[in-house]
């Protein structure tokens, strides 16, 4: 059973440019750490300090391994140490969720778009 790791963050206003750069570190860090990062996600329009990234799993024990991976990775020490000292980060809550399988974008739908 897939799980997505959902994180949210809530972000200094000012520092939008300090949090790209960190999401964009982990797009390498991530699947190095054997993550299957979905992306991250900045503010446009509306709030502009709330921002997400969502990674896949197969399971939390998966995760769990993950986060020992990353704690002991160069880039990633490199990362978190990169948003203590920048301190664009106010803020961070994560929640584990599984999907609705009848829900998910499909390919078909992808196909019906191109076609029209």
């Amino acid at each position: 059973m897939t799980i997505t790791c959902f994180i949210e963050y809530k972000l200094d206003p000012a520092k939008i440019d300090e949090f790209h750069q960190y999401a964009r570190n982990w797009g390498e860090i991530i699947p190095a750490c054997q993550g299957e990062l979905l992306g991250y996600f900045l503010p446009h329009e509306g709030t502009n300090n709330i921002a997400y990234g969502l990674i896949n799993f197969a399971s939390l024990a998966a995760y769990e391994q993950y986060r020992y991976r990353l704690k002991q990775d160069t880039g990633g020490k490199e990362n978190f140490a990169f948003a203590r000292q920048s301190r664009f980060i106010l803020e961070e809550k994560r929640s584990f969720l599984t999907p609705v399988a009848e829900t998910l974008f499909r390919q078909e739908l992808t196909d019906k778009q191109e076609q029209d």
